[in-house]
Order: C-alpha cells, then sequence, then structure tokens
C-alpha cells in the first residue's frame, strides 16, 4: 500500500506539464534608407543574438578581403576548433583546406558553425582575437550594447547583443557591402564539400521584396530573426529576438516588414551609414594603406606610402631624338576596353587635346617603393623590396592625397586593363587621376591616386553599385 501511494503521488507529478520559460522578446523596424526607427519594443535590452552573430563574422570576412588581408580564392586549413563545432555545420575536417569563398557561403546560408569558426581563426589567428575584433568593429558601429565572444553565436557567458545594435548590423551589411548582400538571398548556395539551403528560403519565398538577412536560435535566445526587403524604392529592416517558433518568428517578421512599409515615406533622401573605422586585428585603427597577413595578429608586414607630390614631366630637348616609349597599356587593350564600355552604353568622349607625356620618377618617392618610369623598361624589384609600383598617368591634382583601389590581380597587364576600363567607365570622377599598379608578394594592386577625399568616395560608391569591388586609400 505504500509502495502505491508513492507511485501514485508520482504519476501525479510527472502528468503535471512543464512549462519552459521564453526567450525575452525584443523588436526593432527602421527605413532602411535613412535610418529612422518606425517601431521598437525592447530594443535596447542586452539578448543571446544565437546566429545573427554571423552576421558580423561576414562584415569582417568582407572587410578582410577588401583590404587584401586575404582572398576569396585564399585556402584555409580547417582547425580543429572549428571542425569540433556542434551543429548546424558543413562538416569539416580538421586539416581540411577549403576556399574562404565556400566557408563565407556556408556561414551565411547554412549559417554552419564550423564555417564561421574557421573564418574567424583565418583572420585573426584565434577565435577569442577574432571575437575581440568582432567587438572593436561592433563599437565602432555605433553598436553599444554589444559583446562578441565567438564567430558563431552559440550561447557563451558575456556574448550579448540588442535588436537596435543588430539592426544597425543589418543596415551596414547592406550599405557597406552592397557587392556581397546578394548572397544572403540566395535559396542554396556551393559550399565547396556541398550544396546547402538557405535557413532563411520561407520567409525569403514567402514574403514579397524580402533579400535577407540572417536567421538565429538556441534555447537561451529563442528564435531570432533580422530580415530586409525591398519594394520600389523603400526598403525597410526588421528584427525580431525571442520567437517561439521558425513559423511564429516568421509571421511576427513579415507583420513587422508590413507595418515599417505601412510607416515609411515613399520617397526618402537616402542616408548611408557611416563606414567604420577599420580596426584589423590589433587594437587601434591603422592607416587604410597597411596590409596584414591572415593570423599574424595585427603585425604589419609592410606599408605603402601614397606619394606626397605629382609634379608635371620636364620637357624632353628636341634635339635628341627619343625612343619609343613602352607602352604599358597596348592600343590594342585600349580598343577592347573601349568596346566593352560601349557594349555596356557607357559613352566615351573622343579625345581632344594630345595624349599626355610618359610618366617619369617624381622628385620624392618614400625609400620604400620601386617607381618605374613608363619610357623606360621596368627594372626587377629588389629582393629587399618587394613592393613595386608602375605608374601609368601623371594626376593634375597635385594637392589631393587619397585614392581608390579596384582589386588585386595575378598579373600587372590583368591589372592595366582593369585600371584603364574602369577609367573610361567612370570617366566624370576619375578624370585626371593617377592610374597605378602596385606589385605586391600576392599580385598587382589596381589603385587610382590623386582624388580629394570626396571624389574617391564617389567614385566608390558609383563602382560598388556596378558590382565593381572599391575601396578607399587614404593619405600616409
Amino acid at each position: 500500500m505504500h509502495f502505491v501511494r508513492i507511485g501514485l503521488f508520482l504519476f501525479v507529478i510527472l502528468s503535471i506539464p512543464v512549462r519552459v520559460a521564453a526567450a525575452p522578446y525584443a523588436a526593432m523596424v527602421i527605413d532602411a534608407r535613412t535610418g529612422e526607427v518606425l517601431h521598437s519594443r525592447n530594443a535596447d535590452t542586452r539578448l543571446h543574438p544565437a546566429s545573427l552573430t554571423k552576421m558580423m563574422t561576414l562584415y569582417i570576412a568582407f572587410q578582410a578581403v577588401e583590404r587584401g588581408e586575404l582572398s576569396l580564392d585564399t585556402m584555409i586549413t580547417i582547425p580543429r576548433v572549428a571542425a569540433n563545432e556542434p551543429p548546424s555545420k558543413l562538416g569539416l575536417r580538421a586539416g581540411q583546406k577549403i576556399r574562404l569563398r565556400y566557408l563565407i557561403r556556408g556561414a551565411a546560408v547554412k549559417s554552419a558553425n564550423d564555417a564561421a569558426t574557421a573564418i574567424g581563426v583565418a583572420i585573426s589567428g584565434s577565435e577569442a582575437a577574432f571575437a575581440r575584433r568582432m567587438t572593436r568593429t561592433a563599437e565602432a558601429m555605433g553598436m553599444s550594447r554589444t559583446t562578441f565572444k565567438n564567430a558563431h553565436g552559440l550561447t557563451e557567458n558575456g556574448h550579448m547583443s540588442t535588436a537596435r545594435d543588430m539592426t544597425n548590423l543589418g543596415r551596414h551589411m547592406i550599405y557597406d557591402y552592397p557587392q556581397y548582400y546578394n548572397l544572403f538571398s540566395r535559396r542554396s548556395a556551393d559550399a565547396g564539400v556541398r550544396e546547402v539551403a538557405n535557413t532563411n528560403r520561407r520567409l525569403l519565398g514567402n514574403y514579397r521584396g524580402a533579400d535577407g538577412i540572417k536567421t538565429g536560435y538556441t534555447r537561451a535566445a529563442g528564435f531570432n530573426l533580422v530580415a530586409s526587403a525591398e519594394r520600389g524604392q523603400e526598403r525597410v529592416i526588421a528584427t525580431v529576438f525571442g520567437g517561439r517558433s521558425s513559423a511564429t518568428r516568421n509571421d511576427r517578421v513579415a507583420e513587422l516588414l508590413d507595418m515599417g512599409f505601412a510607416r515609411a515615406p515613399a520617397r526618402a533622401a537616402l542616408r548611408r551609414p557611416s563606414l567604420p573605422r577599420y580596426t584589423g586585428n590589433g587594437g587601434s585603427a591603422p592607416s587604410p594603406t597597411q596590409e596584414y597577413a591572415p593570423g599574424t595578429a595585427g603585425k604589419v608586414i609592410r606599408v605603402v606610402r601614397a606619394p606626397t607630390s605629382s609634379p608635371r614631366p620636364h620637357a624632353r630637348p628636341i634635339q635628341a631624338p627619343a625612343a619609343a616609349p613602352e607602352l604599358l597599356v597596348s592600343p590594342l587593350d585600349i580598343l577592347e576596353a573601349v568596346e566593352e564600355a560601349q557594349a555596356v552604353e557607357v559613352a566615351v568622349a573622343a579625345p581632344t587635346t594630345a595624349p599626355a607625356a610618359p610618366t617619369v620618377t617624381p622628385q620624392a618617392r618614400p625609400a620604400s617603393l620601386t617607381l618605374t618610369a613608363t619610357a623606360q623598361p621596368a627594372a626587377p624589384a629588389a629582393p629587399a623590396q618587394p613592393v613595386q609600383e608602375v605608374v601609368t598617368r601623371v594626376s593634375t591634382s597635385g594637392e589631393s592625397h587619397w585614392g581608390i583601389n579596384v582589386g588585386r590581380y595575378n598579373s600587372q597587364r590583368g591589372a592595366e586593363r582593369m585600371l584603364m576600363r574602369t577609367a573610361l567607365n567612370e570617366m566624370s570622377t576619375l578624370d585626371g587621376s593617377l592610374r597605378r599598379v602596385v606589385r605586391r608578394n600576392s599580385g598587382y594592386d589596381a589603385n587610382f591616386t590623386g582624388l580629394s577625399r570626396e571624389m574617391a568616395d564617389l567614385a566608390c560608391r558609383r563602382l560598388q553599385a556596378r558590382g565593381t569591388t572599391c575601396f578607399m586609400i587614404g593619405p600616409s
């Protein structure tokens, strides 16, 4: 009888439904064009971001590629710490080699934890160092209530953010790196080891105009989502923390997006967010022209300095016949570039003045650079001077010390062709600039210098809008 009572008591206790406390709810809606807040609830409450964290991991990956720390085709060796991450994951093995572009796709589309950790270790040398870089970048963006402890977003003590901060990060992702943003709208992607499906595919497929950004889930966080949608000239970003399920989260985000489109004006002047300062792997912001080796934790391996002056070349003596200068860009290259520009309906005006004289070496240059005049064959670079610049046109703007980079190429010829094509396609902002090919250990940088800061910024924005990689180079 005693055992019967105990059994009955246990049956009653076990039959009582156990309620698990839901994760705290928070929400934010903004007009992405202006940053105006259209709705908020608990937007500044520090909560677990879950895989929304990977937006910052990917933002820094894009930043590292644009800054030349590594390239999309850099082969990454998977560390054991990444291979041991729990799902969701690609199933990468320790010691396996895979291109960075596939890790980015895995982290962005599948939300793979092993891919995110591998990205962080490749860029900063360790996940802890990468998390510190993530937090510094967040602070530079104004994400004042965010602290990162890892690259993937799995629950960890002190790893916290807010709906406001994550909405702000989503806006930066859209406008700071528009050339990569389309990645978040892909329903599936080739992640190198296999094809992966987008964790946000249901919202992308069911909500008109939805084109990203990132989902997240852990038990501590609930179901999170930062979503963006564009309709005509309007773009709205909505963020939800603490959804009870993926279905209810998606329904709530759809309601918030509808609210945003209803409240946002039909027309609004675009006010892009300011680019955060670049902190790299060190604690302070280095010059935009410094370069870092992946995993060196902020060690500067070489510094490229902009020229301090750009004097006009001296007139040649007319008595002595001069040999024909060696052309770094052949007439055939120019013709091909013009044809390409015409193919995309870019008007190229015929020159009305005589061609510029060949470039000569300016009077003062930093000792770390080797300049080659276009009128002579380039001398081989000395072993102690791995950086070589090839100047292809003289700037007429001697007081402008800003520039832009439009990519790194495997050959000098490839960089020169890109400079010519870019100059033809963007004559209004790059006219009179200095075209420079900078030889590096990993390739040839295609740079335009001799620009004002305003013109460099305008040129980059116009080029990025057409899908051309571009970032600004500041004065030394």
